[in-house]
């Protein structure tokens, strides 16, 4: 393995202290993936903008062609478009990369595209106040310093300090070994490459891994609804994970800590069937109780 892929490699912990091995995303690839976001949103607020004009324009027509008399005579035609303008800047700007980032994979489309995805550095699920922490920072990273620097595109003096400002930010990744954005250290956020192997590919059998039989042994698995129920949706991504990654300290430790929540003994040889096997069977009690309106997000939830 190279040095540079080696520095690359980092273990988060779980709250149930189960070491996860993850790998760091480059910074091409960060930059990259935030490149993707920024397009995505940039096209969808032109639409946006296209959509309103188009919707002013038909009112100034039906007005006499003056958007003076729009304002006066369609009043609250042209507030509600003016509000919903102002909404669509605010969610461009807060709400995509909270929607998308607050989800089950962690990843906006940008991030799903390169192959990348958000984690909290003490193994935990990411809570809002991550996201927005690591979110709210890049406007003082990056919007701030290239407002002022616009704003003073015609001064020689005082657009120095705000490109010093914004050369300083962008090249923060370059100066610390995890390659943390100056958002990341404060909201306490990784930015590692999510497994593109799929999880059917990496399971042995997906039949065997149901029927919680095990090839190796033929030992079979069966849970009760009781022991199933003990986790839920976080800890069953959490498992997905470690099956994909297919790192056998990882294998181990969580099949310790899956048979010491159930009061097994967690014997040795057999970890990965008795994952797959749990995995399946978490799965399709997850999926059932969410046909039926109900979702546990993890083993905290009632």
């Amino acid at each position: 393995m190279s040095r540079a892929r080696s520095d690359r490699n980092r273990t988060l912990v779980t709250p149930e202290g189960i070491a996860v091995p993850v790998k760091l995303a480059s910074r091409g690839t960060r930059f990259g993936a935030l490149a993707i976001d920024l397009i995505l949103i940039f096209v969808g607020m032109l639409a946006v903008t296209l959509l309103i004009g188009f919707g002013l324009q038909g009112l100034a027509k039906a007005a006499g062609g003056s958007l003076d008399k729009v304002e006066t005579q369609y009043k609250q035609a042209f507030q509600f478009m003016v509000i919903i303008y102002i909404v669509m800047l605010f969610l461009a700007r807060y709400g995509y990369f909270l929607l998308f980032e607050l989800g089950p994979r962690g990843a906006t489309p940008g991030k799903r595209l390169t192959g990348i995805r958000i984690a909290a550095r003490d193994g935990g699920r990411l809570s809002t106040e991550m996201v927005l922490a690591r979110n709210l920072l890049r406007d003082v990273e990056i919007l701030l310093p290239l407002v002022a620097m616009f704003s003073l595109l015609g001064d020689g003096v005082s657009k120095w300090p705000m490109a010093a400002w914004l050369l300083i930010f962008a090249l923060f990744p370059f100066f610390n070994r995890d390659r943390l954005r100056a958002g990341d250290l404060i909201a306490g956020t990784w930015v590692v490459e999510a497994p593109r192997q799929k999880l059917e590919a990496a399971l042995s059998t997906t039949q065997t891994a149901a029927s919680g039989t095990s090839q190796a042994t033929g030992a079979s698995y069966k849970f009760s609804d009781e022991e199933l129920a003990i986790y839920g949706e976080y800890e069953l991504q959490t498992l997905e994970r470690v099956l994909r990654e297919d790192r056998y300290e990882a294998m181990v430790a969580v099949h310790e800590a899956i048979c010491r929540k159930l009061g097994w003994n967690p014997g040795a040889g057999d970890e990965r069937a008795f994952l797959e096997a749990y995995y399946t069977q978490l799965r399709a009690r997850l999926e059932a109780g969410m046909r039926m309106g109900v979702r546990k997000a993890d083993k905290y939830a009632g």
